[in-house]
């Protein structure tokens, strides 16, 4: 990773919290993702496993973790398990953490190799009578590749058959949701990246400007400040291609008269940035594109002002869908006629507005969170992003902003980040 080394404690209480909910004579195993082949002897970039990276900031393939706290060797209630440094290997493909650097990123005193592991292991886990194991619950998930998770769950029954066998996602779902103060701190420098690079492009778009060259700008200013790089594929969608959700060609022209759909967010420290502008590629909206984008940035602060810690997501869609309808019927693009007549099932202003309006953001930037139907907790950080996509008109805006949701209230983490279509028209004016 490139950024500024993180606090160890954000980690250490990570896995506090995590060997809090465990059940008695537990012990929990959590691995590391695959290397994954591309094409030839050639590997796909090494993404580490969100879990496992929660409970310690290691990002190194090969690595497990071990959570024991009833292991009657206090020494062995919390195992970092790394790949042994090679010569070899490391000429090839670079430095290998060695014990006492796993130290300073994890905050974990007990390191073992990863060769030497089995027969601890056994030991280990012959003292428990729960084994937790991890998988991927993501709601969203879709891949069907048997991934080192499900594989080693295989292997762990196969040969520990009588032990009870516990899901540790349900508790990744739960801890991941709430973010500590710790963990906020690296997002809100993650968001302050993207910020800056926002406020570059304001400078850079004009009319005869390539998507790609949009693209360029923006993983220039996430790498001169240490970001690792895009947390998802930047969407860069000017015009008519700004109605298209996850567009991620970026290759056309930009050209005067349209708005520019920017989606993007830097990833530091393993947490995540979730931004989308609308801009006129010209710097000055037209009115009707302006109406269009105030009546966006209302349904974003009314969005905003009912997100709270207890409501479902369920509930606040319908909410936030209830007042997008009011807003499309101003704008002219629904009639009372046709809301009246609507199927409840499909409600009329779903045409233009066709997607959620928040997720929950943190190492993934969908994050793990309880679903739709549960109340949200407090702590949360959620992105908020309503949309107005007119094809009569090819239009497409999208205005997303990053909150904290606390007993206090919200935490607009993104706030210094101009939003208005006045700030952003003076800002490309200069």
């Amino acid at each position: 990773m490139k950024n500024l080394p993180l606090d160890p404690q954000l980690f250490v209480k990570n896995r506090q919290r995590f060997v809090a909910k465990m059940q008695p004579q537990s012990i929990a195993i959590i691995n590391s993702n695959d290397e994954l082949p591309t094409n030839g002897d050639a590997l796909y970039k090494f993404k580490q496993n969100s879990d496992l990276y929660w409970l310690t900031g290691i990002d190194q393939e090969d690595t497990m973790v071990v959570l024991f706290p009833d292991n009657p060797d206090p020494k062995y209630r919390e195992v970092l398990v790394l790949v042994r440094p090679n010569e070899l290997k490391e000429k090839w493909d670079g430095h290998r953490l060695r014990k006492d650097e796993a130290y300073a990123i994890s905050g974990m005193s007990t390191v073992v190799w990863l060769d030497a592991l089995d027969g601890l292991l056994q030991q280990w886990v012959n003292d428990a009578a729960n084994i937790y194991l991890n998988s991927n619950e993501n709601n969203r998930k879709s891949n069907l590749v048997p991934v080192r998770d499900y594989r080693y769950a295989e292997e762990m029954k196969a040969r520990y058959p009588l032990h009870n066998y516990l899901r540790a996602a349900v508790l990744f779902k739960q801890l991941r949701a709430v973010k500590t103060p710790e963990e906020v701190k690296v997002m809100q420098v993650a968001m302050d990246i993207t910020g800056k690079t926002f406020e570059r492009l304001l400078k850079f778009i004009q009319p005869g400007v390539w998507e790609h060259e949009i693209h360029a700008e923006i993983m220039h200013e996430f790498l001169r400040n240490r970001s690792a790089g895009e947390a998802y594929g930047s969407i860069i969608a000017s015009g008519d291609r700004a109605r298209t959700l996850h567009y991620v060609a970026n290759n056309q022209e930009c050209k005067d008269g349209e708005v520019i759909l920017m989606d993007f967010g830097a990833e530091y420290g393993g947490y995540n940035a979730d931004l989308t502008r609308s801009i006129p590629v010209n710097g000055k909206f037209s009115p009707r594109q302006r109406q269009v984008y105030d009546a966006c940035l209302h349904l974003h602060n009314y969005a905003k002002s009912i997100l709270r810690p207890g409501i479902t997501i369920a509930k606040y869609h319908e909410m936030v869908g209830e007042e997008a309808t009011k807003e499309f019927i101003k704008l002219g693009l629904l009639t009372e006629e046709q809301v009246k007549n609507q199927d409840p099932e499909t409600p009329a202003y779903r045409k233009y507005l066709y997607h959620g309006i928040s997720h929950h953001l943190g190492v993934d930037v969908h994050d793990l969170g309880p679903s739709m139907y549960q109340p949200i907790p407090e702590g949360a950080v959620m992105t908020i992003e309503p949309g107005i996509y007119i094809e009569e008109e090819q239009l497409g805006i999208r205005i997303e902003n990053n909150i904290w949701l606390t007993a206090e209230g919200n935490v607009d983490l993104m706030k210094h980040i101009p939003i208005t279509a006045d700030e952003i028209e003076a800002l490309m004016k200069k």
